[in-house]
C-alpha cells in the first residue's frame, strides 16, 4: 500500500512540477505577443516531453540518486517513507507556488524536502556542505548572471542597431525565438524527469523507461491544465518586452541551462529565466520590482517551507509499515 501511495506521490510532483516550469522556457513568447498563449503553451509541452522522452534512452547516464543528494546516508534516503514524505512535501511546496504564480525551483523544493525529513531522520548529521553546493552558490549567482547577461545583450542588439542601422526582420527574430524556447523546454525535461523518476526506483515493478514515460505524461497534464497564473507573472508582471527583449532574455537562459548541464554545474532554469527577463527590463526601464522582489522573497521560503513539510510528513508516516 505504501508503495502504491509513493507511486500517487511522484505523479502528484511531476503534475506540479509540470504546472510551475513547463511555461519557463516560452515566457518570452507570450510576454513579447510573438504568439498566443495556446500556442506556447503547447509547443512547451511538446518540447518538454520530447525531452523527457529522450532521457528514457539515456537513463543509464542521466538517472542519479537525487534522493539523498548526498544530504543524508543512503540507508535513510532509500527507504518508501523517506522518498514519499520527499514527493508529498516538494509537490505540495511547487503547487501551492504555481497557484499563487510564483515561479520556484522544483529541484530546490526537492533539496529542500530531503533536509526536512533527513533533520527529522538523523538530526544535525545532515551534510549541510552539499546544502550550499546545491541551493545557496545557485541561489545567489546564476540570477545575478543572468541579470546582466539579459541587459548586456539586450543594450548590445540595441546599440549595433543604432549605429549601423540594420533592417530589423521580424519573421527571423519570431523564428529564432520559437527554437530557443524549444531548446530550453526540451533540456528542462531532459534534465527534470531524471530526478522526480529517481523517486519510485525502489519500486520493482517500474523500468526505468517505464518510470520516466509515465512521470512525462504527468508532466505534461500540469503544464497544460494549470500553468496559467506562473505564465502571468512571467510574461507580463515582471516586465513588458517587445520581439528584441523577448528573443535576447531567451537566448540568456538557453545558453546558461545549456551551458550548465554540460558542465553540470547546479543552476536554476526558474531563477535563469526569470533574471533574465528583469535584465531586459531593467534597461527598458519598465521593471516591476515589487512583483520581481516577491518572487526572489518566494525563492528564500522555497526551502525552509518544503523542510518543514517534509519534516511533518515523514513523521506521521513513521508510524507505518510496508
Amino acid at each position: 500500500m505504501l508503495l502504491i501511495s509513493l507511486f500517487i506521490a511522484t505523479l502528484f510532483l511531476a503534475y506540479s512540477n509540470g504546472a510551475n516550469d513547463n511555461f519557463k522556457g516560452v515566457a518570452t513568447l507570450f510576454g513579447s505577443r510573438t504568439s498566443s498563449y495556446e500556442t506556447v503553451i503547447l509547443w512547451a509541452t511538446f518540447t518538454t516531453f520530447a525531452g523527457a522522452v529522450t532521457a528514457t534512452f539515456l537513463a543509464s547516464t542521466l538517472i542519479k540518486n537525487f534522493s539523498g543528494q548526498g544530504l543524508v546516508p543512503d540507508a535513510i534516503a532509500n527507504t518508501p517513507h523517506f522518498h514519499m514524505a520527499v514527493a508529498i512535501a516538494a509537490g505540495l511546496t511547487v503547487l501551492i507556488a504555481s497557484l499563487v504564480g510564483f515561479p520556484i525551483s522544483t529541484t530546490h523544493s526537492l533539496t529542500g524536502a530531503i533536509v526536512g525529513a533527513g533533520l527529522v531522520a538523523i538530526g544535525l548529521k545532515v551534510n549541510f556542505a552539499a546544502l550550499g553546493t546545491s541551493f545557496i552558490l545557485p541561489l545567489l549567482f546564476s540570477p545575478i548572471i543572468a541579470i546582466f547577461l539579459g541587459a548586456g545583450i539586450y543594450s548590445l542588439s540595441s546599440y549595433i542597431n543604432s549605429k549601423w542601422y540594420l533592417p530589423v526582420n521580424e519573421k527571423m527574430i519570431d523564428t529564432c525565438h520559437f527554437i530557443s524556447a524549444g531548446i530550453v523546454s526540451f533540456v528542462r525535461g531532459l534534465n527534470d524527469t531524471p530526478k522526480i523518476v529517481s523517486l519510485i526506483l525502489i519500486i520493482e515493478y517500474f523500468s526505468i523507461q517505464g518510470g520516466m514515460i509515465t512521470i512525462a505524461i504527468a508532466m505534461a497534464l500540469g503544464g497544460l491544465l494549470n500553468s496559467q497564473r506562473v505564465a502571468v507573472t512571467m510574461s507580463t508582471k515582471i516586465t513588458s518586452m517587445n520581439h528584441t527583449q523577448g528573443l535576447s532574455a531567451n537566448i540568456v537562459t538557453g545558453v546558461m541551462v545549456i551551458a550548465a548541464s554540460w558542465f553540470g554545474l547546479p543552476i536554476s532554469t526558474t531563477y535563469v529565466s526569470v533574471a533574465s527577463i528583469f535584465g531586459v527590463g531593467l534597461i527598458g526601464k519598465k521593471v516591476n520590482m515589487r512583483v520581481f522582489s516577491q518572487i526572489v522573497l518566494s525563492w528564500i521560503l522555497t526551502l525552509p517551507t518544503a523542510a518543514i513539510i517534509s519534516g511533518i510528513t515523514y513523521r506521521l508516516l513513521q508510524g507505518y509499515k510496508i
